[in-house]
């Protein structure tokens, strides 16, 4: 069967070599025409723009008119104030001359009044981060003659979560001290009230 088909396709395969050599050598021979040139598009690169015609407008000034200066206004006279012959000072509102009283520097005492221990600045208490409403703490304490409180304890609170913020807050505190004959002196069994606010979110305090 193989040999069969190389006889057979071996002389089919020439002539169609041979038709296809004919069919180029045709296409060879032909005459060839050379194509006509397309026109080439022209533009100019730097064109002239035509000059615009400028319309002036012509302005007539009219002739200025001379106009007469008023005259100055007149000069009114003032009136010189008179110089007073009379001196300012007066015998009735002269200060009197007198001697300065003589001081004994030794014998010279500034004598102060006995007075009771007196607040000056008072140390709001921060609140407790723990705290729920509201509260208070009653406090007892002795002031120095240097009028700082000493011996701070806390007799009664609402909260036991208060006792330590009002001990610091009154330890902050300053007093005028106590006088006595003259002298500053310790002045013992100071009472006070430290009140804790607490509030929520509207603003509103929240009660005891």
């Amino acid at each position: 069967m193989n040999i069969t088909r190389w006889i057979i396709g071996i002389p089919i395969a020439a002539v169609l070599t041979y038709l296809l050599f004919v069919l180029m050598m045709v296409l060879i021979d032909g005459e060839w025409e050379a194509q006509e040139k397309s026109d080439i598009a022209k533009f100019e690169i730097d064109p002239k723009v035509e000059d615009l015609k400028v319309i002036k407008r012509e302005t007539v000034i009219d002739e200025v008119r001379r106009v007469t200066t008023p005259p100055p206004p007149p000069q009114i006279e003032r009136q010189q104030a008179v110089q007073p012959n009379e001196p300012i000072a007066t015998l009735e509102g002269a200060i009197p001359e007198f001697d300065a009283p003589k001081i004994d520097r030794q014998s010279f005492k500034i004598a102060v009044s006995d007075r009771d221990a007196q607040p000056l600045v008072r140390i709001p208490p921060s609140m407790p981060p723990r705290a729920e409403k509201s509260g208070h703490c009653r406090m007892r304490f002795d002031v120095s003659p240097q009028g700082s409180p000493y011996n701070v304890v806390a007799t009664y609170c609402t909260q036991s979560l208060f006792e330590r913020n009002s001990v610091k807050a009154v330890e902050k505190f300053k007093y005028n001290p106590k006088m006595q004959d003259g002298q500053a002196i310790s002045r013992r069994g100071v009472e006070t009230k430290i009140t804790f606010q607490l509030a929520d979110e509207r603003g509103k305090i929240i009660p005891e």
